[in-house]
């Protein structure tokens, strides 16, 4: 198995390579979750001022379930709806390329200095964005990059209507009646 850490900063370095190594290592998902949860961990901890303590749980396994669902989405779009004819994946491929992809949200941390938590919050989101491009042109063998930012605003926009949607039942079973 290879150095987690190294991986890592490959991730965010945005190494074409380490996406199609992590796509290829089908040991590699725990190392994929662990960089899910630590960006977790990391924007929980940069975001503390406005969230409080409990944010970091919450956000963590916010994390985790929109981390599946973008890539189970990703998955279908990409190789049932958008395919190239190489395209060939499984869902386990794309969690790993798409784990790895969140390494740029580590940054996140610094957020919880005063006055920088929105432009840190921009800055990783824009990274982890490109790196989810990569990690998806990678893991589906697109040779369109162009196709692979479609997949991912197409799954992108599905989740977050689906999570709002989620979202509103919830807070609507909250009320009192």
């Amino acid at each position: 198995m290879a150095n987690f850490k190294d991986r890592i900063i490959r991730a965010a370095k945005l190494d074409v390579h380490l996406y199609e190594e992590v796509e290829a290592d089908t040991t590699a998902m725990r190392q994929a979750m662990g960089v899910v949860v630590l960006s977790s961990v990391a924007a929980g901890i940069g975001s503390i001022a406005q969230g409080g303590a409990g944010g970091i749980f919450t956000g963590t396994i916010m994390a985790l379930m929109s981390w599946f669902v973008w890539a189970y989405l990703t998955y279908l779009i990409g190789t049932r709806l958008l395919p190239e004819p190489q395209t060939r994946a499984n869902v386990g491929q794309l969690l790993r390329s798409v784990g790895f992809a969140s390494s740029p949200g580590l940054i996140r941390v610094f957020g919880i200095i005063p006055g920088l938590t929105g432009v840190v919050f921009f800055i990783a989101s824009v990274w982890m964005l490109v790196a989810m491009v990569i990690a998806v042109r990678q893991a589906l063998d697109y040779t369109s990059t162009l196709r692979a930012v479609g997949v991912c605003m197409i799954g992108w926009i599905i989740q977050a209507l689906l999570f709002l949607l989620l979202f509103s039942m919830m807070c609507g079973f909250a009320q009192p009646s």
